[in-house]
């Protein structure tokens, strides 16, 4: 699986596609990504006044109740959860986390990203209103680690900076990624799933934009998604300097590692990223 990366030198961002060393994920931090500075970022595991245990769930942030109808309604990666979203004026919303019917905890957003880590379920919710989830954080291979979906991943170290990802469900092998001088991901049915150079397997659940067209993804990046062919696309991935990189579907899915936002790009033209 290829990827092909255009290296542009940056003041404000540089994207490393082929780095090899990314902070492990054993400590996640969601911080605020978009339109606010550093001294607003909160942990993932952040409460308010009030925390809820119901269904296993603890330390998840609370926030006062308004009136108002949900805009949609969107399957987190536990399966199980929902997120309820509503939009209260202009880049603020609202997404309650329901599960079985009870309202577990509220993110909002109100000048700035919010996000909570539900028991290894991160979610986020932009600016904008859109809700991204994802279970645990990277895994270090080599080794066996449960995926996004209850799939996973069986990652052997081939050679260095050569790693391989079998995905495998119930007991059978549905695909394989390989890094051979590049990251490589797949997306398995909205499950997306990347492979880094130095052996970090990646998964979260749905977020994908149906290319082609133009689309803001997880950490500010956006990306250009452009059609060439039968099973065949191209995303530009655009920072504040231009594009940084290039990704290029050849009737296979790629992936790439954008300085921890981590990006596929289907052969079906559908492009997710989260951080």
């Amino acid at each position: 699986m290829n990827s092909t990366t255009t290296a542009r030198t940056t003041r404000r961002r540089t994207l490393y596609v082929a780095s090899a060393a990314l902070t492990a994920a054993a400590a996640l931090t969601l911080a605020v990504c978009s339109g606010a500075n550093a001294a607003e970022a909160k942990p993932a595991g952040h409460t308010k006044s009030n925390s809820v245990a119901a269904g296993g769930w603890s330390g998840l942030q609370l926030t006062s109740a308004k009136t108002a109808s949900p805009v949609r309604t969107q399957r987190l990666a536990d399966g199980v959860s929902t997120a309820e979203i509503t939009k209260l004026g202009e880049q603020h919303y609202r997404a309650k986390i329901v599960a079985r019917g009870e309202v577990l905890a509220t993110l909002e957003t109100n000048g700035h990203d919010d996000g909570l880590d539900a028991n290894d379920m991160f979610v986020t919710l932009t600016l904008d209103g859109q809700v991204h989830s994802w279970m645990g954080g990277g895994h270090q291979g080599p080794g066996t680690f449960t995926l996004a979906g209850g799939w996973q991943a069986k990652v052997t170290k081939l050679g260095e900076q050569h790693y391989r990802a079998k995905i495998v469900a119930r007991g059978e092998v549905r695909a394989t990624l390989e890094t051979n001088g590049h990251d490589d991901g797949l997306d398995a049915n909205d499950m997306f799933v990347t492979l880094t150079l130095d052996g970090q397997v990646h998964s979260w659940m749905g977020g994908g934009h149906q290319g082609p067209g133009t689309f803001t993804l997880a950490g500010g990046w956006q990306a250009k998604v452009t059609k060439l062919g039968e099973l065949r696309y191209r995303a530009q991935i655009i920072g504040h300097d231009g594009v940084a990189a290039t990704l290029e579907t050849h009737q296979h899915d790629v992936g790439l590692d954008a300085n921890g936002i981590y990006i596929v790009l289907s052969s079906g033209g559908i492009i997710s990223a989260h951080a």
